[in-house]
């Protein structure tokens, strides 16, 4: 295993990953819409087809119908959401790094950068949860037809006032059930590439931009593989009527399983996919410059 960057700080973590987090959304968000809107179309009643017959169907109709804005449908939610949430995200992982080293040089095995990344998922459920929320009630708005929300901050609004901090923070279980386990897997994918793409007698830090992409690009595949089913189960819940699964995740995933079969918790998997490699590619990129520059203003935080 190549030697990692010494010593680990949390608060680089916390301010490189939040720039990380602003690439991620800006590259990847327009699949995001496409793999919200997959999750959550009705099911077609018998001898009708489908609203959207698949990935490329959904883009074509949504570009069509609403131009490119349709495509960023929502997403000053996550916009505002994903700075301090990937900053908590990245200050998380540095965080469980940090708590599991005995000494500052200590090189940290898989198994304990996973509980890194596991931690991190925890932190980040508090702020992801409502983002998340709004993000999916916009993004399905419009294909709905219906006009219910005009803009992220009149959704929270709506939201709070309909049923109070519960309805804003409706599918936080499900999140962190994504989340925990997707990021684990998601930083340790990372740092496991970082070092068998390192040459010999190199330091992760010096790895080139194009390296540092494809680690980042197929560590974010890795994560939405563990992420995918969870995400279907939370996307459906949260835009759901009040009431209609009052026993949470466990009804949703009674119904899609007998209703639509087990292939029904992939929905969105090309979108998902296809969107991982370029929005994670940056997010890390992002990540990984912010880092560097953090190094060289302020070596000593």
């Amino acid at each position: 295993m190549a030697k990692q960057p010494q010593p680990i700080s949390p608060f680089k973590n916390f301010f490189a990953g939040g720039f990380g987090g602003v690439c991620l959304v800006f590259v990847g968000h327009p699949l995001d819409t496409i793999k919200v809107r997959l999750q959550t179309q009705p099911k077609p009643q018998p001898g009708q087809a489908p609203l959207y017959s698949g990935t490329f169907d959904c883009f074509r109709k949504t570009l069509v119908g609403e131009g490119v804005r349709g495509l960023y449908r929502g997403m000053a939610a996550p916009i505002i959401g994903v700075t301090p949430m990937y900053a908590v995200c990245f200050f998380g992982f540095g965080l469980g790094k940090r708590l599991q080293q005995r000494k500052p040089d200590d090189v940290l095995t898989y198994p304990q950068l996973f509980a890194a990344g596991m931690l991190s998922g925890v932190f980040t459920t508090v702020i992801m949860a409502p983002g998340e929320r709004i993000k999916c009630l916009l993004q399905i708005q419009a294909a709905t037809g219906e006009t219910k929300y005009s803009g992220s901050l009149d959704c929270a609004k709506q939201l709070y006032r309909e049923a109070g901090i519960r309805g804003v923070y409706k599918g936080t279980v499900l999140t962190l059930m994504r989340d925990v386990p997707a990021s684990g897997m998601y930083f340790m994918t990372y740092e496991w590439l970082k070092n068998i793409l390192t040459p010999e007698g190199k330091s992760v830090s010096d790895l080139s931009v194009p390296r540092i992409l494809f680690a980042g690009g197929l560590a974010g595949i890795f994560n939405w593989v563990v992420a995918i089913p969870p995400d279907v189960l939370k996307s459906r819940f949260q835009t759901a009527p009040e009431g209609k699964y009052p026993n949470g995740f466990r009804d949703v995933l009674r119904e899609l399983i007998r209703e639509e079969g087990v292939a029904s918790l992939y929905k969105g998997f090309t979108a998902v996919m296809i969107r991982a490699f370029p929005a994670n590619a940056a997010c890390f990129l992002g990540f990984e410059v912010a880092m560097k520059f953090l190094n060289w203003v302020a070596p000593g935080l």
